[in-house]
């Protein structure tokens, strides 16, 4: 398994926010008591046990790679209803609790831009999803889209490019896989899904603010969000990278009229029935 970047306290203090914005996509997942539902990239927990008390009479399973995440979301929010397992989704067909061609939801925010990273395995993990609902059930998710954190991509390709990086390179080591309406509708027809609704939404964010440990703001963000790319450069350039970085993109996130640091995120998100 990869190398794990998470905590539940990183996160928090970087992109605390995410799991706070999610009031259209769980209108769409429309939550119902006696659901099962899976929730694939469930990072900490904290949103899973919230559809678990809509699921009362139901059951939630999460699923995530990170063993960090999954350890504070067993030790803070297990129920009978909602249990938690380490499970790198990209290889979901080896999760027999998931591939059961039984849950009535499979439900995503903010994991599978992570998740479908690897082309290799990009079509194989939707071949899954529809493996793990019955006949009828429905996918739920949303996902960084095509443009999400542009600002962000930009410059961290024109610092790598500064210390020898070529761009292959740079496309090599980047962790996200951001589609298109088009692409990922097409996508789900081709496995086995009547797509209800399918949409791109530019939802500029506000981050967190910094803080003396460095966990927050731009550079918390660049730090944590873009670890698999700061990993690729030498540990002696690595501040400098990040310096750079955090300068070029300082005046471009900054509001005039406050000082708060906005963020470009354009979320994708869909609903789709397996047929």
């Amino acid at each position: 398994m990869a190398k794990d970047h998470w905590s539940a306290e990183k996160y928090a203090s970087a992109a605390g926010f995410v799991p706070k914005l999610t009031n259209t996509i769980l209108s769409w997942l429309d939550c119902q008591p006696n659901d099962t539902i899976l929730d694939i990239g469930c990072g900490d927990g904290q949103l899973t046990v919230q559809i678990a008390e809509a699921a009362s009479n139901g059951q939630v399973l999460g699923l995530d790679a990170s063993r960090s995440f999954i350890s504070t979301a067993q030790q803070q929010y297990s129920k009978p209803n909602c249990t938690f397992k380490l499970q790198d989704c990209t290889t979901l067909s080896d999760c027999p609790e998931a591939v059961t061609g039984r849950w009535d939801k499979v439900f995503s925010n903010a994991a599978m831009h992570w998740i479908l990273r690897n082309e290799d395995t990009r079509l194989n993990f939707f071949h899954s999803i529809n493996k793990c609902l019955r006949t009828g059930g429905k996918f739920v998710f949303e996902m960084g889209g095509k443009g999400n954190v542009a600002e962000i991509q930009a410059s961290f390709t024109a610092a790598l490019l500064h210390i020898g990086f070529t761009n292959d390179q740079i496309k090599e080591i980047n962790p996200w896989f951001f589609p298109s309406v088009d692409w990922m509708y097409q996508t789900l027809v081709d496995h086995g899904f009547e797509v209800e609704r399918c949409e791109l939404e530019y939802r500029p964010t506000k981050l967190n603010p910094d803080n003396a440990e460095k966990t927050g703001g731009i550079e918390g963000w660049v730090r944590l969000m873009g670890a698999q790319y700061l990993e690729a450069v030498n540990e002696i350039e690595r501040d400098s990278v990040v310096k750079e970085i955090c300068d070029v993109l300082d005046p471009i996130m900054t509001r005039e009229e406050d000082g708060s640091k906005w963020i470009g995120y354009t979320r994708l998100r869909a609903v789709a029935r397996k047929q």
